[in-house]
């Protein structure tokens, strides 16, 4: 076979070759940049399911917060009811419209202690809510973001609803319980855990 022909041959193979391995590397890079990019949405969306978790977590200690706090002075347990059933205020922790302010709990049938006992209660919770419990460069940190507080009063069956919200970061559900309704955005934005208590008549 001619020399030439052979030679020519031969560089019209190492150009083919050339080019299946630059198709190669391109396809490569498509598929590799393609599970990044799926890797970083997995991140992004484990950071936001750890937040939210986080945030729920903060929210039930609060619920508990209040509990004790209404089990320890049962007898003024009606000041605590400050929400309108079914209204969704007033509540207490952000500012907002709706938002109880000072309580001023006027019931009657408590001494003055107990009085003052639960008003001191409610505006600590509040104070909770509105994150003073940790602070950082100056700012409260320690609750949720946006977290305000109801508690209410079913007098037909005799229980007390603790509810706590707060702002989500993707829309899921909107909650059942009645809270601050329409200050988070969408409903399905609106985070919202809750507790019953049921207190016995002590009289």
């Amino acid at each position: 076979m001619n020399s030439s022909v052979t030679a020519s041959m031969l560089r019209s193979r190492r150009a083919t070759n050339r080019g299946s391995s630059l198709v190669e590397i391109l396809i490569t890079l498509v598929i590799v940049a393609i599970g990044l990019l799926g890797l970083a949405a997995t991140q992004a969306a484990m950071q936001t399911a750890d937040v939210e978790s986080y945030q729920r977590s903060q929210a039930l200690v609060l619920i508990d917060d209040m509990l004790d706090r209404i089990n320890a002075n049962r007898y003024a347990a009606p000041c605590y009811a400050i929400t309108t059933a079914g209204t969704g205020s007033p509540y207490l922790g952000a500012a907002g419209s709706g938002h109880l302010g000072a309580p001023a709990c006027t019931l009657g049938s408590v001494t003055a202690e107990q009085l003052a006992q639960a008003n001191s209660d409610l505006q600590e919770w509040n104070d909770l809510l509105n994150g003073t419990a940790e602070a950082r460069d100056g700012a409260d940190i320690g609750a949720m973001s946006g977290a305000r507080g109801c508690v209410t009063f079913d007098a037909a069956t005799g229980t007390y609803t603790i509810i706590v919200n707060w702002q989500g970061r993707t829309d899921t559900f909107a909650p059942v319980v009645s809270c601050a309704n329409g200050l988070y955005g969408a409903e399905t934005q609106r985070r919202a855990v809750w507790l019953t208590l049921s207190i016995a008549d002590l009289m």
